[in-house]
């Protein structure tokens, strides 16, 4: 496949828009020669102010991408074992971000396989941890323009996009009770095997 890289011009810069906007646009990853390409099927907001966000205490070395330009990734290393995949939203300065919680796998399936000890396919992505094992994204990604880097960047969407639904966010303590996490309804890639009966229908 050829996805087509998407401009600014075309993502939200509010957080909770971003978030709801990239349901169904491609995270795209070159690694080692191989495009890896999966879909995006879940993600999580975490807006100014938000008490559960990194940036809430303010700006430090670890979170610095958190703090820059809009559309970047900021890449954080979690629990000892995992990465977690985010795309910077709001205007520079301000420290918001989306989480990228889980992707459909669409091609270089054999190199996620591979990374992801020959899961099934169903598992290859299907978490933030997961799926920035299938497609090797570390800490080296972090701060890369995702309209504009050629090692990870977002693509536009492929084929129509199912009903989002809407839920509380995941394994946070506060503000637990905002419904700022988004994923399409029915698909079998979403993170949560119970995911269609813990949200609403467009909020």
């Amino acid at each position: 496949m050829n996805p087509r890289r998407v401009g600014p011009e075309e993502l939200p810069l509010e957080t909770v828009a971003l978030a709801r906007s990239l349901i169904g646009h491609l995270l795209v990853r070159r690694l080692d020669g191989v495009t890896l390409v999966g879909r995006i099927v879940e993600t999580e907001a975490y807006p100014p102010g938000d008490p559960a966000s990194h940036a809430f205490r303010g700006r430090t070395p670890r979170n610095a991408a958190l703090f820059g330009p809009p559309h970047r990734a900021y890449i954080y290393f979690i629990y000892g074992s995992s990465y977690c995949a985010n795309v910077v939203s709001d205007v520079e300065g301000v420290g918001a971000a989306v989480l990228v919680r889980a992707l459909e796998p669409l091609s270089g399936l054999n190199v996620m396989r591979s990374r992801r000890g020959g899961r099934r396919d169903r598992e290859l992505c299907r978490g933030p941890g997961r799926l920035c094992a299938a497609l090797g994204i570390d800490r080296r990604c972090d701060g890369l323009d995702l309209t504009g880097d050629e090692g990870l960047w977002l693509a536009a969407p492929v084929g129509p996009i199912g009903r989002l639904r809407a839920g509380r966010r995941v394994g946070i303590s506060v503000a637990v009770a905002r419904r700022w996490r988004f994923w399409e309804a029915g698909n079998p890639f979403v993170s949560l095997p119970n995911a269609e009966t813990r949200g609403s229908a467009r909020p």
